[in-house]
């Protein structure tokens, strides 16, 4: 049995299908620190939290096990299940007998807790009456969701059959009071479309697959507005994506960001079950509308602070971002998903640009304290914090981080695809050959990848590398000799050959450090760039550059921009180094623009990867910064092109 995120390997609309876990090894010097600090700190410690919490006790205490009232949120129960998840992806390549003790325990609690007839939900264990009255705001088939999933992960990695069965159970439960059985709705917050689809993967039991077609079909029609929570907080239809059919839906909506972006997950997963054409187009078209207009540079999702929501077309305020981590890791999730069904390089694109950034800032170099919300400029005054009254982003980092091995490779009928470069090797059967893949690489701090393939006898099929989308010039050997063909950024390059062990695969990714700019109609950006270099976003933060504001800091396109690999700062990073200049401080609110003067003098600057800021003291940071000849370049392009 394979261990694998999404099991796509029966599915008849999904081109790719997945390499399991257990196949892949680890041992880049950029990943492998962090799933070692997952292992050994931030998995053992949130453990704790959850125990300090109540969040544990909650399950004790409808077992008769804990002696207490009910403490925390009514979603408190899904913190639960996302740190099982983690876990058990994590345990199926490294072994630790502390954290598999802790697993079992927790799922002897959550077993424990479950109702004869299947329903578990500590939150309404005391208000049984009430279940399912309230899906508006109640988070029941949500928590439900992360259950499956985590039972899904135990029994794939080995670790536990016993919360497969509970979760089984109340799949059971759900899908006779749902659907034609009774209650005609869904959950305020989407996530249970995944978990059907996934145990119907697992289990081969069509019902659950019947169950998420009905949550996709039925979101849109209202059908939330005669659940609601007597005076609980509350939004428009829009917000829960129940205004609009799905494939009614143009552009996204605005939307809470996790909501809209799992559900569009669960969607996916539909269409690569039934082949939706409708729900197809409108998956499409909402990417296009989600990337093109209302994304963050780093891959995060979110504009609004107020129902941690998405915003209008361009309304991409910096200092006032919400990105949240989850929503972070979110879109990595849907994008994986796209990817899955298509094979199409946009969508690793997206799935690396969120994972180097938006999400992976969620986390400190230490893995002891975490962003719920990621601006993309700070005065000094945001900072990680260990744990969350509303915990739901530190477990949800720690299952993406966990399940990592499993986003590196695919199949297809005819090959093997490498969608991240990560130092790591691969076992993966294609027809009656077992093919091993080794890679080397020092990606993202340089972008040469060696790979050697060793299938277990000579073979003709397909090797599919990413050509990433920010990449220029990038060229191929094989065995040392030159590829011929043109390698187009975001495309896969299919290299299909005659395959015997010991052949040599070499790509060179420039990584050239690039000035980005926005659409003129985000803002917030106007006459501004951002640094990019290989798949890395960076800012500049306070600490790096002593007596200077951070956000006085300009360059001009002529700046001279050094790329350097520091092994001491950050846990080792390539820092961006190079000329600019400070921006003295307009004196008026507002004045003439015959009258500013403005004291300019030239500086140094320094950058670092956007991920690793506030890891150390406070201070302010932007991602952004003035450009003082953006038009005068803008102009001159335009002009030489006639």
């Amino acid at each position: 049995m394979g261990v694998f995120i999404v099991d796509t390997s029966n599915s008849p609309y999904a081109r790719l299908r997945p390499v399991s876990i257990s196949n892949v090894k680890v041992n880049d010097n950029f990943w492998l620190p962090r799933l070692n600090t997952l292992a050994r700190v931030t998995l053992p410690r949130m453990y704790n939290l959850l125990e300090e919490t109540g969040r544990v006790d909650n399950f004790r205490r409808v077992s008769g096990d804990f002696k207490g009232g009910f403490r925390g949120l009514l979603f408190n129960d899904s913190d639960v299940y996302k740190w099982i998840e983690a876990t058990a992806w994590l345990l199926t390549y490294m072994h630790s007998d502390e954290l598999a003790k802790m697993l079992n325990d927790v799922v002897d609690a959550v077993s424990k807790a479950q109702l004869p007839d299947g329903y578990i939900n500590t939150y309404f264990y005391d208000r049984l009456s009430n279940r399912y009255r309230y899906l508006r705001q109640s988070h029941e088939l949500y928590c439900a969701g992360h259950l499956i999933q985590a039972a899904i992960a135990c029994r794939r990695g080995g670790a536990c059959q016993r919360l497969y069965d509970t979760a089984v159970k109340l799949a059971n439960h759900i899908v006779d009071n749902f659907n034609d059985h009774g209650i005609v709705a869904v959950d305020g917050h989407p996530e249970v479309e995944m978990a059907l689809i996934e145990l119907y993967r697992e289990s081969g039991d069509v019902r659950y697959l019947n169950e998420a077609v009905f949550q996709v079909s039925t979101r849109g029609r209202g059908t939330l507005r005669g659940f609601g929570m007597p005076n609980a907080w509350d939004f428009d239809d829009e917000y829960f994506i129940d205004h609009k059919p799905i494939k009614e839906l143009n552009e996204v909506p605005i939307a809470h960001a996790v909501r809209f972006l799992y559900l569009m997950s669960g969607t996916t997963d539909v269409f690569m079950e039934t082949g939706d054409k409708g729900l197809w187009d409108a998956l499409n078209r909402l990417w296009v509308d989600l990337t093109e207009t209302r994304m963050y540079i780093t891959g995060g999702v979110g504009s609004r602070h107020e129902g941690e929501s998405i915003g209008e077309r361009y309304e991409l305020p910096n200092d006032r971002a919400y990105s949240e981590t989850c929503a972070a890791v979110a879109n990595i999730m849907w994008n994986y998903r796209m990817l899955l069904a298509t094979g199409e390089a946009k969508y690793a694109d997206v799935m690396e640009l969120a994972l180097y950034n938006a999400a992976l800032a969620g986390v400190s170099l230490d893995g002891r304290e975490f962003f719920y919300v990621n601006p993309l400029a700070s005065r000094g005054y945001h900072r990680r914090m260990p744990w969350f009254e509303v915990a739901c982003c530190p477990p949800n980092i720690a299952r993406l981080l966990a399940s990592l091995p499993g986003y590196i490779y695919s199949l297809s009928s005819d090959g093997l695809w490498v969608h991240l470069y990560v130092s790591s090797s691969v076992r993966a059967r294609l027809g009656n050959n077992v093919v091993e893949l080794i890679v080397k690489t020092s990606y993202p701090w340089d972008g040469e990848v060696n790979m050697v393939v060793n299938p277990s006898h000579s073979d003709e099929f397909t090797l599919y590398l990413r050509i990433p989308g920010w990449s220029r010039g990038a060229k191929l050997m094989i065995n040392g000799g030159d590829y011929e063909h043109e390698l187009t950024p975001s495309t896969y390059v299919g290299v299909r050959r005659s395959w015997s062990y010991g052949d040599e695969v070499t790509l060179r990714i420039p990584m050239n450090v690039d000035l980005m700019s926005s659409h003129q109609h985000a803002l917030a950006n106007t006459s501004r760039v951002a640094i990019r270099r290989g798949p890395l976003i960076y800012c500049i933060e306070q600490t790096d550059n002593p007596g200077v504001d951070v956000y006085n800091i300009a360059l001009k396109t002529t700046c001279r921009l050094e790329a350097r690999f520091n092994r001491v700062l950050l846990g080792g990073v390539v820092i961006i180094e190079g000329d600019a200049y400070e921006l003295g401080t307009q004196g008026r609110l507002y004045e003439s623009i015959n009258d500013v003067k403005l004291a300019i003098r030239p500086i140094k600057f320094k950058a670092i990867p956007y991920y690793a800021w506030a890891n150390r003291e406070p201070g302010p940071m932007t991602v952004w910064v003035p450009l003082m000849d953006y038009y005068d370049k803008v102009v001159k392009n335009q002009l030489s092109l006639r």
